[in-house]
């Protein structure tokens, strides 16, 4: 094994190789975002904000998000719970499965959302017995982007419910408060900083879903055209209103991870201990 070199002069080349590479990789993040900026000013900014269809898509975008948001925190922070606190057979398989939407291709999840929701899919027979469509619809951009987005909640969760201190949960046994007890005044509180920071990434990964939503629910005004779909259908029609709407949607993920740093909140960042609730008996 090669003995790294500790010389002065090996040192500063080490350290300067190290610089070197962090500013390239900074340099292809910051390089697109500036391209946008230097497109865009803030008088065509708010002429895009006050066209209808902007305007229209925006708060379709909105709302389809913040839908998908509350969903996926019922169903997610269970999922993160059991995942956090119980070991069972097919839990590797469970695992992966949570994990899958973030590193399959979004058009293939919206084809596999097809198979599964559409008319010929898995369900959408049963579904359309009961007068339900999801292809093509809001609540199909809803489930969309659900898919896509709660991998986000259910890993930043579970990483806070199993980054606790083991003394809490101890203390909560020995004055025999039951599981649920547990859960709402030692857990949840215990990890919300990581909750939280799963709710904000959860919400800004679903704010800018695109492949899915177009591949299930398609591109319809009013119905499922996103802001995402609709700076895809203004790159052919109208740059300038693209570039003025990809730097919206890059400013609003701005502010949120900004907010959520300064307020110690980023995806990875260890849970802080809360004042938590008193237990029964104290």
């Amino acid at each position: 094994m090669t003995i790294p070199d500790r010389t002065p002069l090996g040192e500063s080349l080490g350290r300067l190789t190290l610089l070197l590479l962090a500013a390239v990789l900074g340099l292809l993040v910051a390089l697109p975002v500036i391209g946008l900026a230097f497109r865009v000013t803030p008088a065509r900014v708010l002429a895009q904000l006050a066209t209808p269809a902007v305007q229209e898509a925006l708060w379709l975008s909105v709302k389809t998000s913040l839908a998908a948001t509350v969903v996926a925190v019922l169903l997610g922070l269970p999922m993160a719970h059991l995942l956090a606190t119980r070991d069972f057979r097919g839990k590797r398989a469970l695992e992966v499965l949570m994990d899958l939407p973030m590193v399959i291709p979004p058009t293939v999840a919206g084809f596999a959302l097809l198979m599964a929701f559409g008319r010929v899919g898995l369900l959408g027979g049963a579904l359309s017995g009961f007068g339900i469509t999801l292809p093509f619809t809001t609540a199909g951009v809803v489930l969309a982007q659900v898919f896509m987005a709660v991998p986000f909640l259910v890993g930043a969760a579970r990483a806070g419910f199993q980054a606790l201190d083991p003394r809490y949960l101890d203390a909560a046994a020995t004055l025999r408060a039951g599981e649920m007890h547990t859960l709402w005044r030692v857990r949840l509180p215990l990890a919300l900083p990581s909750i939280v920071a799963g709710i904000g990434m959860c919400w800004a990964r679903a704010l800018g879903e695109f492949g899915a939503t177009i591949t299930f629910a398609g591109n319809m005004a009013g119905t499922t055209r996103t802001v995402p779909l609709d700076v895809y259908l203004l790159l052919n029609e109208n740059l300038d209103a693209a570039a003025t709407l990809s730097l919206l949607l890059i400013v609003m993920a701005t502010v949120l991870l900004a907010a959520m740093r300064q307020a110690g909140l980023g995806l990875f960042a260890p849970p802080r201990a809360p004042r938590l609730a008193p237990l029964p008996g104290r």
